[in-house]
């Protein structure tokens, strides 16, 4: 099952760090956090990730391209021709596709463009700057069970994001932008989709936290998978200063490898 993380945005709360590279390439110790995400997920076995990308997105096309050096122990024997010999294995088995999504698309947009990547199977999908210890096959027996188009991780955190209303199935049955006296899950990403949802896309102005889930609430097709452990998104410094205290205390939870 491909994963999808989308990276594509602008990431102004956190223009600090944007201004130089996109928010997902953001290091939390020595590593961006999409790193971090992409190791939650081949934690359990998924290795196949699909990178909608966007701002500066070929500073995501450059950590690749050199990620497999960096990650290995090599020999450079310039006394022949000089071509590296790998001496010690050290990169994860991924396989990553990265696609220019656009530099002002909006979020359902950068779905609908990779479309021709994901075909008829399911797939994940998830935000290329939040972290979470979330099992991921419980998350995907939660989803295959209900038989619904899309699932999304329910998390419970200081209201700055969408608002789930659920019922007692674990149905969404509305979605709708926070207020300030919500107190309840909001959408945590780690989502697991249906190629139906293509359908609910329209162009590169299509939000996907707006029509397409609401139109999906509306239609009994949402379901939440509820999260009680660690979750946090790196949406402003004070995020990322958070992030980077808890790993390195060497207790970072979503370091599950």
């Amino acid at each position: 099952m491909k994963t999808i993380l989308l990276a594509g945005g602008l990431g102004t709360r956190i223009s600090e760090e944007s201004v130089f590279r996109p928010k997902p390439m953001i290091e939390i110790g020595s590593q961006p956090i999409i790193w971090h995400i992409m190791k939650i997920y081949s934690h359990f076995g998924f290795n196949d990730f699909l990178i909608c990308a966007g701002y500066k997105q070929y500073s995501i096309k450059e950590y690749f391209a050199d990620y497999y050096l960096r990650s290995n122990d090599v020999t450079f024997d310039f006394s022949k021709d000089g071509s590296p010999q790998i001496i010690k294995q050290g990169a994860e088995p991924w396989r990553v596709t990265i696609v220019d999504t656009g530099l002002e698309t909006m979020t359902g947009g950068r779905i609908k463009r990779v479309q021709s990547h994901i075909g008829k199977e399911s797939f994940m999908l998830t935000y290329g700057d939040g972290i979470a210890d979330v099992n991921i096959p419980e998350l995907i027996a939660h989803h295959q069970r209900n038989r619904k188009i899309a699932t999304l991780t329910g998390v419970r955190t200081t209201q700055r994001f969408g608002v789930l209303d659920i019922d007692n199935t674990d149905r969404v049955v509305s979605f709708r932008e926070k207020h300030r006296v919500d107190s309840g899950l909001i959408n945590g990403g780690f989502m697991v989709l249906e190629p139906e949802i293509f359908d609910y896309l329209t162009d590169d102005t299509t939000v996907f936290e707006q029509e397409p889930l609401e139109r999906l609430s509306a239609e009994g097709e949402l379901m939440v998978y509820r999260h009680a452990g660690f979750w946090q998104c790196m949406d402003t410094q004070r995020d990322k200063q958070t992030l980077e205290e808890l790993w390195r205390s060497g207790k970072a939870p979503w370091k599950l490898w």
